[in-house]
């Protein structure tokens, strides 16, 4: 198809959402409502991985030094933790601070440990925060083997937990996206089969007169697409004021640090902005291109 037909394609796809308002209404709103759905699930799964991230990030390993360990065998371990890109922080804690926190653990029973000799029975600690859950069993291997360490815990069931969430969600939100865009396809290629048989002659005067398939579909797939374009815009708009209004409502009185707070809408409003763009075109362009195709037998 050269430029000129392309462009006649283009206003003859403009003509069809002007001739036929009700059905361009219709299309819209289904699309918006698709995409509206889509969007919640995005941000669901947005949220629900931002979250469980956040939780494999803190702190899911301990190491425990031998007691009365050398500075030099803390440097070696600060170094390797420094080095190791799968870790994205660690805080050492000496025996007069772990001899603190267990007295404020304990409350107004922190005087049975007054007088207790820390530098004897305490050893020094590092508390470990990873980039990734998945990677903790690994971690923890590489830091068994350090010089100096006594024993290294690492809660496996809470990192095993996290990361089986992690791939339930994402399966769940491609399941769902899945299923949205087959209704939706099936939706708005039935719709647009009423346009199809409102220009039937039309059509058959073309094919008449030698026009191709491809010049007769093309108008309706440009139609489509600039349906699906319109929704997603006013999709992503309604989306955006939807989450807005949620954000507010439950970070009154979550700080922003919190393991649970959500992300804020700026984190996540130009990647719904893509998504619901895509989908759109993608909804209206390729649904209409079925309509064409199974009704009109071109």
């Amino acid at each position: 198809m050269n430029a000129r037909a392309f462009l006649s394609s283009i206003k003859e796809g403009v003509t069809g959402i002007i001739r036929h308002p009700l059905v361009t209404i219709a299309s819209i709103t289904t699309i918006l409502l698709m995409l509206v759905l889509m969007s919640a699930f995005f941000v669901f799964s947005a949220n629900a991985r931002s979250i469980m991230k956040k939780l494999g990030q803190q702190p899911p390993i301990e190491v425990y030094m031998r007691l009365q360990c050398t500075q030099e065998e803390l440097d070696i371990m600060s170094q390797a933790l420094t080095n190791d890109a799968r870790v994205i922080g660690f805080t050492l804690l000496s025996p007069e601070q772990n001899y603190e926190n267990f007295k404020a653990n304990l409350g107004s029973s922190s005087s049975i440990l007054d007088g207790f000799d820390y530098n004897m029975y305490l050893p020094y600690t590092f508390t470990v925060q990873l980039s990734d859950p998945s990677y903790a069993n690994d971690v923890a291997n590489y830091l068994r083997s350090g010089s100096g360490v006594n024993k290294v815990a690492l809660e496996s069931n809470v990192m095993s937990f996290l990361v089986r969430a992690r791939q339930i969600v994402n399966v769940v939100t491609g399941v769902s996206f899945v299923v949205l865009l087959l209704i939706a396809l099936f939706i708005i290629s039935n719709m647009v089969r009423i346009s199809v048989y409102a220009r039937a002659n039309e059509i058959e005067i073309m094919k008449f007169v030698g026009a191709t398939n491809a010049y007769i579909r093309m108008p309706y797939i440009i139609e489509g697409a600039l349906v699906g374009l319109v929704s997603a815009i006013c999709a992503w708009g309604a989306s955006c004021l939807i989450y807005r209004s949620v954000y507010a409502s439950m970070m009154g009185k979550v700080s922003t640090s919190s393991f649970y707070a959500i992300l804020p809408l700026q984190n996540i409003m130009w990647w719904v902005l893509i998504l619901v763009v895509l989908m759109g075109v993608i909804i209206g362009a390729v649904g209409s291109g079925i309509s064409v195709r199974n009704y009109i037998k071109v």
